[in-house]
C-alpha cells in the first residue's frame, strides 16, 4: 500500500484510486509534472468556488465554471483516459468496502 494525497490515504492496487472515509477518489495522472499538477489543481479549486457561488444565479456563468471544472479534471487524469491509454471504470460510485476493491479495503 502506498500513500495517496498528502501521504496519508491508502492507494488501491491499481494506483488510480485512494480511499477516504470509506469512499474512493481518483488519483491524478502520475505522469504530470508537479508545476502542471499544481496549476491544474488551483484552476479546479477556483472553478469549483465559482460553481458554488453562482448556483441559482447566473446560469451562463455557472455552466462556464462547470466546463472549467470538467477541463481541469480531464487534464488531471480524473476523467476520460488515464495515463493516455486506459479508460477509467466508475469505481468511485462504490464504497471501498462494497465495490471492486472490497478485498483490498478489508485488509487495510
Amino acid at each position: 500500500m502506498s500513500a495517496g494525497p498528502g501521504g496519508i490515504y491508502p492507494v488501491a492496487p491499481d494506483s488510480r484510486h485512494f480511499a477516504v472515509r470509506g469512499g474512493l477518489c481518483w488519483l491524478s495522472n502520475p505522469a504530470l509534472e508537479p508545476p502542471t499538477r499544481e496549476r491544474l489543481v488551483s484552476a479546479l479549486k477556483v472553478a469549483r468556488r465559482v460553481v458554488l457561488t453562482t448556483r441559482q444565479g447566473n446560469r451562463a456563468q455557472e455552466a462556464a465554471a462547470d466546463e472549467e471544472v470538467e477541463q481541469a479534471k480531464t487534464a488531471l487524469g480524473e476523467r476520460g483516459q488515464f495515463g493516455g491509454t486506459m479508460a477509467r471504470p466508475t469505481s468511485t460510485r462504490h464504497l471501498a468496502r462494497t465495490g471492486p476493491y472490497a478485498d483490498w479495503y478489508a485488509h487495510l
